[in-house]
């Protein structure tokens, strides 16, 4: 599938919608209400995801979309928008500014446009299959990483891993220089620019993962599950990105030990 400019311009419609909706309830009452998987929501989630998917119903009525809030609706163009309207909303509760909302374009499945949009400091990362990500217009590069004894790895919480994960994730940790904590989606931009060089995180959405691969890709990096492949809407919540793609074979070596 070609991607065209008329994606990119509808994705960052998308975006502006989403701004618009998320802002006014920023560090002001934002109806916070509980789900039955015990995960936050807020009004600012709910009126962004809607305000998206209205766009997409009214610009291309064929294509299909996943939402974290209100769910699928099938298409037939064998595309598929996927969108997490604020990907970290603890931090957005919280009055941090380092959520995002995330909007994906899958072509039967595979991510190939993606946005990590930061609505409160107005940070915009892109990425589309074969062209380089843009942060605010500009191109953005992923930094080099000799060996993982050098890496700054990042990741949401430790606590989102099960046992095995969790083993697994602290004998990666033990090899690098520094690790930090928190950051959802922001952590992916982050890489992207060149500021982490690992993210690494495990039960992960569709919603939570699609926009980040042509981000990370398109900035000189990878993505791939914990068995190094290529992230897909089949893929099982598994997530590493690498700023170096050199660092792969390294942190999937660390991560084997699951279970041992």
């Amino acid at each position: 599938m070609t991607i065209t400019p008329s994606d990119r311009v509808l994705a960052e419609q998308l975006a502006d919608a989403a701004r618009a909706a998320i802002r006014p309830y920023f560090r002001a009452e934002h109806g916070l209400e509980t789900k039955a998987d015990d995960s936050p929501v807020t009004l600012a989630d709910k009126a962004a995801e809607a305000a998206m998917r209205s766009l997409i119903v009214a610009e291309r009525p064929r294509d299909a979309i996943v939402g974290e809030e209100e769910g699928e609706r099938e298409g037939s163009s064998g595309r598929t928008w996927v969108l997490d309207p604020i990907d970290g909303t603890r931090a957005f509760i919280a009055g941090r500014p380092i959520f995002g909302t995330l909007i994906a374009l899958l072509d039967d499945g595979w991510p190939v446009l993606g946005v990590i949009d930061q609505p409160i400091l107005d940070e915009r990362w892109i990425g589309m299959a074969g062209q380089g990500t843009t942060f605010n217009g500009k191109p953005a590069k992923s930094r080099a990483c000799r060996e993982l004894s050098q890496a700054l790895l990042a990741t949401t919480s430790p606590a989102l891993f099960g046992d095995g994960q969790l083993h697994a994730f602290e004998h990666l940790d033990a090899k690098v220089r520094s690790t930090v904590l928190g950051g959802d989606c922001y952590n992916y931009a982050c890489l992207a620019s060149g500021h982490l060089d690992i993210v690494v995180e495990a039960g992960l959405k569709l919603y939570d993962f699609a926009a980040l691969v042509p981000v990370i890709e398109g900035a000189g990096g990878r993505m791939c599950d914990w068995s190094g492949d290529p992230l897909h809407a089949g893929s099982n919540g598994e997530v590493i990105a690498a700023g170096d793609a050199a660092r792969i074979d390294d942190i999937l070596e660390a991560l084997a030990c699951r279970g041992h």
